[in-house]
């Protein structure tokens, strides 16, 4: 049986491999996110949606986004792959 890939990581590093600017580039795309959250979930501070959360990987800031955003909201998995395509930015997956 083959595993499904549950998230894309979303790398802080070009494909040329210059680190991505401005240097909190993770956490501005995550805020955006951030209204994007399971039915029922209370919103009433801000918090990053657990669909798209930042987080430094081996030195490197990088977002994970969890691929249920892709059935659940598909304009907002767009936008945030699209962001990094964009970019340029390496994307990876991570499976579970």
């Amino acid at each position: 049986m083959t595993e499904q890939v549950s998230q894309h990581i979303i790398h802080g590093v070009t494909e040329s491999g210059q680190r991505f600017r401005p240097s909190d580039w993770a956490e501005r795309l995550a805020g955006v996110m951030a209204p994007f959250r399971p039915v029922g979930s209370p919103a009433s501070h801000l918090t990053y949606s657990p669909y798209v959360v930042p987080t430094v990987i081996d030195g490197v800031r990088c977002v994970v986004v969890d691929n249920r955003l892709r059935e659940l909201e598909p304009l907002a998995w767009k936008f945030v792959i699209g962001f990094a395509q964009d970019n340029g930015l390496k994307i990876s997956e991570r499976k579970g």
